[in-house]
């Protein structure tokens, strides 16, 4: 089964690459805010969810999308036309776009950016208390669920815009997330966490390294109990077995999916709409077999893309010059692996799934 839609996904893959190359448009970028109570309560009473906008437009890319600091920047994003209009009038799909475990909006660029230049409109936002820009809280890292609240948020205040939701098909939305935005966009089709089944895979003999301490913040799920009894996490606590589905989205393209084992699995083999994972074969942060491939097994009609050498961390952006300063995994490849092929690959993929997926 397997090789059947590795070999298949691999065929497009090859297909696309030269669409994914010559994109049509220019990838404009604009900024918004709103807030939740969730939000505020991840991330010490700041409900602020930072939104990023990417969509297709005409004019020069000429702002720099890089992390860090001028010069020696940490991650080379690439570059966008800041503000820029709309490049028509059209209606387009829109893909919502979800980070990893203490990654950012901007950390998805190379991913977003591709879409937006291929046609889509792109919201991605910064989620509250798993982020990188103001680091990861204790409250965010245990109530991950949380996080597709965030994209509705996002979307909602997106599509309430009339100037924004003039250039959006709303009966054509998609999701896609990397690692833990992979497991938010299963969220986003009717996927339930358990948590508590996850703890007893994390005290279980096939136990992977998504149990373990992360480099981005020291987790440890015997803590979370803890953490949900606090004073303000009593909404969040009661969403944690939740359907937190939105019937708006209709199609999910997952990167390196983590945290599986914390998915009811009779959720995910009731998810009716269209679903692909890439993934890396080298990936040891989130263990295929435990995670992106047990989906793609469990989830019905769900296809898959392993890709050869690739790990967990080949899905972040290219690291700059100041890079030093990061955890070696960040940057570390496999002799022959090249991170911008495998972006390259991933984005050609995620923009025919979508093309076929959210066609009229």
């Amino acid at each position: 089964m397997h090789a059947r839609l590795l070999a298949a996904t691999f065929c497009v893959a090859l297909l696309v690459a030269g669409a994914a190359s010559a994109a049509a448009f220019t990838a404009g970028e604009r900024h918004l805010k709103t807030a939740t109570a969730s939000a505020a309560a991840r991330n010490h009473g700041d409900g602020t969810i930072r939104i990023t906008l990417w969509y297709p437009s005409t004019a020069k890319e000429g702002t720099s999308l890089d992390v860090g600091p001028p010069g020696r920047p940490l991650f080379v994003t690439g570059s966008v036309a800041a503000d820029a209009p709309f490049a028509d009038d059209k209606r387009r799909a829109l893909v919502l776009v979800s980070h990893g475990f203490g990654g950012s909006a901007r950390s998805m660029a190379w991913f977003g950016t591709a879409l937006a230049r291929s046609g889509y409109v792109v919201v991605a936002v910064d989620h509250p208390g798993t982020n990188g820009v103001e680091g990861v809280t204790a409250e965010g890292a245990y109530a991950p669920w949380e996080r597709p609240r965030d994209l509705q948020a996002a979307l909602d205040k997106v599509l309430a815009d009339p100037a924004l939701a003039a250039h959006i098909d709303k009966d054509r939305i998609g999701v896609a997330g990397f690692s833990l935005g992979g497991f938010t966009s299963l969220l986003e089709l009717g996927a339930r966490p358990d948590f508590d089944q996850f703890l007893a895979f994390c005290n279980g003999p096939k136990r992977d390294a998504i149990c373990d301490p992360q480099i981005e913040y020291p987790v440890d799920m015997r803590k979370q109990a803890g953490v949900l009894a606090e004073p303000g996490m009593a909404t969040v606590d009661a969403d944690r077995k939740a359907d937190l589905a939105d019937p708006r989205v209709k199609a999910a393209f997952t990167i390196a999916p983590a945290v599986i084992q914390a998915i009811d699995f009779d959720s995910l083999r009731k998810i009716k709409k269209p679903v692909a994972i890439a993934l890396g074969d080298s990936d040891t942060v989130a263990p295929p077999d435990t995670n992106g491939e047990l989906a793609a097994k469990l989830v019905p009609g769900a296809t898959i893309d392993v890709l050869p050498g690739v790990g967990h961390y080949t899905f972040l952006p290219d690291c700059g010059p100041g890079s030093a300063v990061l955890p070696a995994a960040y940057c570390s490849e496999r002799p022959g692996v090249s991170r911008d092929a495998a972006h390259d690959r991933v984005t050609g993929e995620a923009i025919a799934f979508f093309d076929k997926t959210l066609r009229r």
